[in-house]
């Protein structure tokens, strides 16, 4: 009976808090561009000085990851984002072609739901919040059943922030009792006009089936190509950093490296020096066992961890100074279960003779659960380089850097985002970095420039 109860007071919260949300956006959509960016400046703020706070929490509740790194993702979804939003105009004319005659008008979508994953639970919540705001939309947080505390606290600092700034009350809310009910019951609520998903394969699935205009993201299957012209030392270390950050937590992160041949000795040996620990073929095999579960997704058990927390799950030894576990694999494919998507601190390993064998590679693994997202590349050619993001199924290219933090934005100048779209062939819609743009709606007013007349003649109408 218990079990019932709950489920029947989810579903309320979620009518409570639609209606709510509603009754506020309809508010909000009266305040100016100035009001509007006061209240996201300061709900920014406030989530940036709780950044580390939030990050404990988050890593307290969930088990997963680094708490400095997840202050890092924080920080870069507080007030990195807001640097990026705060000059955008999403109120009254946004912009005017005087030489097309057309102005366009900012115009929110509405009451937005924003399902947000265990891995990076905070930081998605501030990113989500900052960009349905700054379009004058509500956001309804639906939090992850294992994050739902460290979330629900993140958008009450940010709500209480946005209120003290002059926001409405109920504009943004965070639901506290999550239940697959409830999640139903938000995705088709007659009050929600958009939904953000961002997390596991059956909740984007869900969104996308929901009858309401989603955004959902897949997951990443993120190769990472070295080639011979790359300077190897910096790969080494670069692609070690970005794969032990937060314990690979960011689905954006590399999950397999493709080294070319005539440098693979060297960027295995340099990436020892950085704490790389490469497991022989009985040892790989044993951490095939545990990461996945037996229909292929990640085991949440292993989702988030250090090598060395790993290694005693599979009755293997690791040095304690390992910072990745690095697994030779000889295919593609389910018989090659450590060539799978893995939100943890292991790598896939393969050598190719050349940049096309290289390709190849990568293409399959990209076929292998990551169409459409993310790929990475340490080259100094500008052809090869020009050649991948030509032939890849992948929407992000990210060169000479951090696959983890490049492909959202942080160490290039892609959109900050914490929600990466993969196009079509991931599933989805939008191909690029989700930002405020894709949350609002734009009117355009659209000036006569031309005349037809029945004899197919054509005319300037008068300006």
């Amino acid at each position: 009976m218990s079990e019932f109860d709950t489920d029947l007071r989810s579903i309320q919260e979620v009518r409570n808090l639609a209606v709510a949300a509603r009754q506020a956006q309809r508010e909000f959509f009266h305040f100016s561009q100035e009001q509007v960016d006061q209240i996201c400046a300061a709900m920014a703020d406030a989530a940036y000085r709780e950044a580390a706070r939030l990050a404990q929490m988050a890593t307290d509740e969930t088990t997963y990851g680094v708490p400095a790194h997840k202050r890092v993702k924080n920080e870069f979804a507080s007030k990195f984002l807001w640097d990026s939003l705060k000059d955008v105009k999403t109120v009254g004319v946004i912009r005017r072609d005087d030489a097309q005659r057309i102005i366009e008008i900012g115009w929110p979508v509405g009451v937005l739901a924003g399902f947000t994953p265990s891995t990076n639970p905070t930081s998605t919540a501030m990113f989500k919040v900052l960009i349905a705001v700054k379009a004058r939309n509500a956001m309804i947080i639906s939090p992850h059943p294992s994050a739902v505390k460290c979330t629900s606290e993140t958008v009450r600092v940010m709500a209480e922030a946005g209120e003290r700034a002059g926001m409405p009350r109920n504009l943004i809310a965070c639901l506290t009792t999550v239940t697959m009910p409830a999640l139903n019951e938000l995705m088709k609520h007659w009050a929600v006009s958009m939904l953000i998903a961002t997390g596991g394969e059956a909740v984007v699935r869900a969104a996308h089936s929901s009858g309401k205009p989603a955004i959902g993201v897949g997951p990443g299957n993120v190769p990472v190509y070295v080639d011979r012209s790359a300077d190897v030392m910096q790969a080494a270390e670069l692609i070690v950093k970005s794969k032990s950050f937060d314990w690979s937590t960011i689905c954006a992160s590399e999950q397999a490296i493709v080294a070319d041949s005539p440098i693979a000795a060297q960027l295995q040996s340099e990436m020892e020096k950085h704490g790389a620990y490469f497991m022989d073929e009985a040892q790989a095999a044993a951490m095939g066992k545990i990461l996945h579960t037996a229909n292929g997704l990640p085991n949440p058990k292993a989702v988030g961890k250090a090598p060395q927390v790993l290694a005693q799950m599979a009755g293997i030894t690791v040095p304690a100074t390992a910072r990745v576990l690095v697994a030779k694999l000889k295919g593609v494919g389910p018989d090659y279960p450590l060539s799978r998507e893995k939100l943890t601190s292991v790598l896939g390993w393969y050598v190719a003779d050349g940049w096309e064998k290289g390709c190849e590679r990568c293409i399959e693994l990209l076929k292998f659960g990551g169409d459409g997202h993310t790929l990475s590349i340490h080259c100094r050619d500008e052809n090869v380089i020009m050649a991948f993001g030509l032939e890849k199924p992948a929407f992000r290219i990210v060169v000479n850097t951090m696959a983890t933090l490049g492909a959202v934005g942080f160490t290039t100048n892609l959109s900050p985002s914490m929600t990466l779209a993969t196009g079509g062939i991931g599933g989805g819609v939008f191909s690029e970095n989700i930002h405020v743009k894709h949350v609002l709606n734009i009117k355009r007013i659209a000036y006569g420039v031309r005349d037809w007349n029945p004899d197919g003649s054509e005319r300037s109408p008068q300006r």
